[in-house]
């Protein structure tokens, strides 16, 4: 099975222009979504990574089950005033608008190698400048890899 084929698109959603992918219907369908983690897990069992960062809000239905298997802590990047403590933001643009995410400050210890899921790639350039700000700025953490359900793991972006 194509994780890939699980995953329906949505054209001109949100705006015109853009094809969405929209991977409800893999969470939708209990093989793909097993699939998916297996996947994730296999490629990610023998490397060491201290945490996985996820953004909300699918990243996190990616993310959680994989810190779970791997045994690793797991990182919520959340939309603004949904963390309680204190935060390091970043505002980044996007093709049909603007947006700010946000990660508890002290999140990540120096020197933790970390491994970002999210759900989809669309944006990886936008995402690795928000996620080096966020999680890499004061050069205290090591970005292992971003990872999203789309990749196949020539495309996943390797540090």
């Amino acid at each position: 099975m194509s994780i890939k084929s699980k995953i329906r698109t949505i054209e001109n959603y949100p705006i015109e222009g853009v094809m969405f992918r929209d991977i409800t219907t893999l969470f939708e369908d209990p093989d793909g979504l097993h699939e998916a983690i297996d996947l994730l897990l296999e490629r990610y069992k023998d490397l060491k990574i201290d945490k996985i960062a996820a953004i909300e809000a699918r990243g996190f239905l990616l993310g959680a089950p994989l810190a779970y298997l791997l045994n690793v802590g797991l990182v919520l990047i959340r939309k603004p005033g949904k963390l309680p403590a204190k935060t390091i933001d970043q505002e980044y643009e996007l093709e049909y608008g603007s947006d700010r995410i946000e990660v508890h400050e002290g999140a990540i210890e120096k020197g933790e190698r970390i491994l970002i899921v999210d759900d989809e790639g669309t944006y990886r350039q936008i995402k690795l400048s928000v996620y080096n700000k966020l999680l890499h700025e004061e050069q205290l953490k090591n970005i292992t890899e971003i990872r999203t359900v789309l990749d196949t793991p020539p495309e996943a972006k390797r540090y």
